[in-house]
């Protein structure tokens, strides 16, 4: 049966092509790993959080002057980007909840939602909550492009965009002088246990000869090499947290894996992502990043991985 889509927002999927119709699987599997009922997730991690501050200061952002060829990056918190060239705004992930459900945000985004300049195009790597909030999205949409996995559209063609594009593993859509890709990733994009046929990934995004991935959730596996042979990764925007899951699955990278995957894209440049504002996982909400900058510096890149405040605008 056809899904009921808008009559007044179109869902266009890509023609298969590139090698989309040959992909492996890459999805975890959702078994837990054989000792997560050994700890207490509610007791050790969500009751704490309720009783902590949140962190951090919003202020209006002073959002620089880009020219031709430059790229501008908003770290807004958690795996939200608000990637700018000189004339277009990009909302990669936007995630401004307060809660994930039961989960409590705990840094305040970096920028306000009525500071953001006007978006053109929104980018939502996968279905997960943390990930995709239609509530924000909600607020963002004014009929531009949101480009999402296949068997997302169903999520976000009803929230106010113009035009949902379904990519699956390798497609591209041009769009104005952008390019935007979806990547193959280790993890999954179920919203919930019944949805596994949605798809999940990370975005290129190509704009004046430069480019931004964006890696989405993943697991280490060995696909970032091919991903670096398919696309000159300039900047690589990396998850490092939630390596410690309830579940004990490995659904998520820890920063050393981070460091490796970084290494195999054959990258310049490497920005932590995705730790210090839900916690997710086992892990201290400071460990990520502490264990990121060691490894970077044994393996003689520390140079390379620029760490971003919420909400403070850095050219490149």
């Amino acid at each position: 049966m056809p899904i009921p889509f808008s009559k007044k927002t179109r869902v266009v999927r890509q023609a298969t092509a590139d090698g989309a119709d040959e992909k492996r699987s890459t999805r975890v599997t959702l078994k837990p790993g054989i000792d997560w009922h050994r700890r207490n997730f509610l007791a050790e991690v969500l009751i704490p959080s309720l009783f902590t501050r949140r962190s951090g200061k919003r202020a209006a952002p002073r959002f620089p002057k880009i020219r031709p060829g430059e790229f501008c990056i908003t770290w807004i918190g958690h795996a939200s980007f608000l990637i700018q060239t000189h004339d277009r705004n990009i909302l990669v992930d936007p995630n401004w909840a307060k809660w994930l459900k039961v989960i409590k945000r705990l840094k305040q985004p970096g920028i306000e939602l009525h500071h953001l300049p006007d978006i053109d195009l929104v980018l939502v790597t996968h279905a997960h909550f943390d990930h995709l909030d239609r509530r924000t999205l909600r607020r963002i949409a004014s009929d531009q492009p949101i480009v999402v996995p296949v068997g997302v559209g169903s999520l976000v063609h009803d929230l106010g965009f113009n035009i949902v594009h379904e990519l699956d593993y390798w497609q591209t859509v041009p769009l104005d002088a952008l390019k935007i890709s979806l990547t193959p990733c280790h993890h999954w994009g179920a919203r919930f246990l019944a949805d596994l046929h949605r798809g999940f990934g990370g975005f290129v995004i190509e704009a004046n000869g430069r480019s931004i991935f964006h890696c989405g959730d993943s697991a280490y596996f060995p696909g970032f090499k091919e991903i670096g042979e398919r696309h000159d990764v300039e900047i690589a925007l990396l998850p490092i947290g939630a390596y410690d899951p309830p579940s004990g699955r490995e659904v998520h990278m820890n920063p050393e894996e981070a460091v490796q995957a970084f290494l195999e894209l054959g990258a310049k440049k490497l920005v932590p992502m995705h730790y210090g504002t839900f916690r997710l996982g086992y892990e201290p909400l400071d460990e990520p990043l502490t264990r990121l900058l060691a490894r970077a510096r044994e393996a003689g890149i520390d140079h390379d991985v620029l760490v971003m405040t919420e909400g403070q605008p850095v050219v490149l």
